[in-house]
């Protein structure tokens, strides 16, 4: 099971979003049967059956193991991940792109370029897990609490600077490419 899946297909989101699958997908973070789950969610084994067919259809869950009991076999199944984030490109083709959009300071920019790391990350882990290689990343995530306008704009100067000499020092034109993105938005209140 990986810890996190994106969802690319839009069939794929559809059948992840439906709320009895989502449930399903929950309650399969533990490997189960059909009639395991029928029993947890209070939803016949018929139709619990149904929806797993559908999940498993879509890569979502798959088989952990096969119990024989007697002349019937128990099929137990897991989510294939422990969570799924839906991609932008499986709600929309024309998913937002962040070169339609001049103004770097804006939100829509933020949000477009979001997407566009969650549909090329998602592309390269699906590659990455399908060869049995890592994927080499970086992330950084920190809060930082600025006094004032000034003082926000001040250390946008200093890191767009620090970014930039960093980039000019190690860039080879004859390397694998690499995209960075440095993000800053405030906090909503309920995470503070």
């Amino acid at each position: 099971m990986q810890d996190v899946e994106v969802i690319e297909s839009t069939k794929a989101a559809a059948a992840a979003l439906d709320p009895v699958r989502a449930r399903l997908l929950s309650e399969l973070a533990v490997p189960a049967s059909a009639g395991g789950l029928a029993a947890r969610v209070g939803i016949t084994r018929q139709k619990i059956n149904y929806h797993l067919k559908a999940l498993e259809e879509h890569g979502l869950v798959e088989l952990f193991e096969e119990r024989r009991h007697g002349g019937i076999t128990e099929r137990v199944l897991q989510a294939s991940a422990a969570s799924f984030v839906v991609s932008p490109a499986a709600v929309s083709a024309t998913a937002a792109d962040p070169d339609a959009n001049d103004d770097h300071l804006s939100v829509r920019y933020l949000v477009a370029l979001a997407g566009r790391l969650m549909r090329e990350v998602g592309a390269l882990a699906r590659r990455a897990d399908a060869s049995g290689k890592g994927l080499p990343t970086l992330t950084i995530d920190t809060q930082i609490g600025f006094q004032s306008a000034a003082d926000r704009a001040a250390f946008a100067d200093d890191l767009t600077a620090a970014v930039l000499d960093l980039a000019a020092r190690y860039h080879h034109d004859d390397g694998r490419p690499h995209r960075l993105v440095v993000a800053a938005h405030p906090l909503p209140e309920e995470n503070r």
